[in-house]
């Protein structure tokens, strides 16, 4: 039994794993260099990005297509001298790494043009080197505390969390736009069957009202 006017144990407990939990996330690293972005590409378009490399750099560029047409675009990188890394055609989606082999500002774009009439909603993230360590001092001679070592795995879980939930954000938005794709053609299918179906029953009343109609015969009467 816990005296008056003390918590009891469970309590405390939970006060210092909200503690840790608190300094764990006041620890957290900004993210490393890199784009992650979601715009929309028209039909009969193209769109570049720029980014400045330092020679050595380990680089991946990662893109999908969400919605429009086909789901597929065009990819071209390249690297400060004009020479093309990476070209893929009518791609729904991709990923490459590389290594800067110089300094400089390499491109990439994003080309529609061999569609005439649909645009495309693309996502990429750019990713230019790797997250800084958790610890400034990681590298150090003496091994990790248990807590710092807590830290670093739960940070690295962290980020297969994020880049999970962003894979299953992209797959919803993807799979929402297909749904409503298919129920606007379900709906014009089925106007489509009204209207004929209307067609071929006043036909078939027209028709049917030829049969019952009347027809006037007229004699003509020859005299002797």
């Amino acid at each position: 039994m816990p005296r008056p006017g003390s918590a009891p144990r469970w309590a405390a407990a939970a006060g210092r794993w909200g503690c840790r939990l608190l300094a764990l996330l006041l620890l957290l690293p900004a993210p490393s260099g890199g784009s992650e972005i979601t715009f929309e590409l028209p039909d009969n378009a193209k769109q570049c990005f720029y980014e400045d490399i330092t020679q050595g750099t380990k680089c991946t560029l990662e893109f999908q297509v969400i919605t429009g047409g086909h789901y597929d675009v065009d990819c071209r990188l390249e690297d400060p001298d004009g020479k093309v890394l990476y070209k893929e055609m009518k791609k729904q989606y991709d990923s490459f790494t590389f290594t800067a082999s110089r300094n400089g500002t390499y491109k990439f774009c994003f080309s529609n043009e061999f569609s005439t009439f649909t645009h495309k909603t693309v996502y990429f993230d750019f990713q230019v080197g790797e997250d800084p360590p958790l610890f400034p001092s990681e590298n150090r001679v003496s091994a990790l505390t248990q807590m710092e070592s807590a830290c670093v795995s739960i940070h690295e879980a962290l980020k297969s969390v994020i880049d999970y939930q962003t894979h299953f954000r992209l797959r919803e938005a993807q799979g929402r736009s297909r749904a409503e794709d298919l129920n606007t053609r379900v709906a014009y299918w089925s106007v489509g069957e009204a209207l004929i179906l209307l067609v071929v029953s006043v036909g078939q009343v027209f028709l049917l009202k030829s049969f019952f109609s009347d027809k006037r015969t007229t004699t003509t009467r020859v005299g002797s």
